[in-house]
């Protein structure tokens, strides 16, 4: 059995510290000449910060990183996707700050996510992965969000892990989580009602819910009005958010993807802008659309959003619900 030092290695990670004239004589009024059409100066493009609420972040397999079984299979890329590779996306797309999610086929592991934040603090932020099987990890929860880079708690209950929404396992984890206002990020598409009953009974709980609720294959059986009708449901809880994140992979449509504006558009009707997250979940559909493009998708193609939704949208709200300063 694993020691707690090395449960906490395995866990949480070696992440360490983390890481704006005078004027000459006038003439009378009865002298003075009827002013002239004055041009408004030029005004700066506007700037807002922009927050990728989901990219995935990982390292090759290897002796001392492995991956549970079904990882490869379940793995958006045959390669690595490192920070070195999106720092300069990011800086070519726009995006300020990025919400790190470490992929589930790498299993629970949280270190490369905190090295990314401790290296680049004024880009990175990550959530965790908690394994809800092992006792270990209630003595973790009280104190999750001091490790540095930390925002949050990221399930998917896929995989192995797939029972553990409904067999009692993960029973304990939500009003923990409440209790100590720990943030938890899910993907609840094909498993609403089970997450709608969790919510509902914990109230203080921090619940944002990936991708508007929908799946990949939810969107290949053309599904999605009625997973979008499941997701609005959750909308009356305050305590409940969504990203609208993962838009691509969704969709079947190239940019800028317009079979999706109606879906996001009920979502953001719902839930509000300071509710509402956009996000890549880069890098699922890797090649259908550029980094820059999944930002004008929501900042240049949406008509239903005014500038002040955007920078909620775009930004400013995911930094406001995980306290990223």
């Amino acid at each position: 059995m694993l020691s707690r030092r090395s449960f906490l290695n395995s866990t949480i990670g070696a992440g360490a510290g983390l890481a704006v004239a005078a004027q000459g004589p006038q003439p009378s009024a009865a002298q003075a000449p009827a002013p002239a059409a004055q041009t408004p100066a030029p005004q700066p493009a506007r700037r807002r910060t922009i927050v990728d609420s989901q990219v995935h972040l990982w390292l090759a397999q290897a002796p001392d990183r492995p991956w549970p079984a079904d990882g490869p299979a379940r793995a958006h890329l045959p390669y690595p996707f490192t920070y070195d590779k999106l720092l300069p996306m990011m800086d070519e797309a726009g995006v300020d700050r990025v919400v790190i999610v470490p992929p589930s086929w790498e299993g629970e592991r949280n270190d490369y996510g905190m090295e990314a934040a401790r290296k680049f603090p004024d880009r990175f932020r990550s959530m965790g992965r908690l394994l809800l099987n092992d006792p270990r990890s209630r003595e973790l929860l009280p104190k999750w969000l001091e490790h540095p880079g930390i925002v949050g708690v990221r399930h998917t209950f896929n995989g192995a892990q797939t029972s553990w929404l409904t067999d009692g396992t993960a029973d304990w984890f939500w009003p923990a989580a409440a209790k100590y206002g720990v943030p938890v990020m899910t993907p609840t598409a094909g498993r609403a009602p089970d997450f709608l009953r969790i919510v509902e009974r914990n109230p203080d709980l921090i619940f944002i819910i990936d991708h508007m609720g929908i799946s990949e294959d939810i969107a290949k059986a053309g599904k999605l009005t009625s997973a979008v009708d499941q997701t609005v449901a959750f909308a009356k809880h305050p305590n409940v958010s969504v990203k609208l994140s993962s838009v691509p992979a969704k969709s079947a449509e190239s940019y800028p993807f317009r079979d999706m504006t109606t879906h996001i558009r009920r979502v953001f009707d719902a839930f509000g802008p300071q509710r509402c997250y956009w996000g890549t979940d880069l890098t699922a559909a890797l090649n259908k659309s550029t980094y820059r493009q999944r930002v004008t998708h929501f900042t240049e193609t949406l008509d239903f959003l005014s500038e002040e939704d955007k920078d909620w949208i775009m930004g400013r709200a995911i930094l406001a619900r995980l306290k990223w300063a």
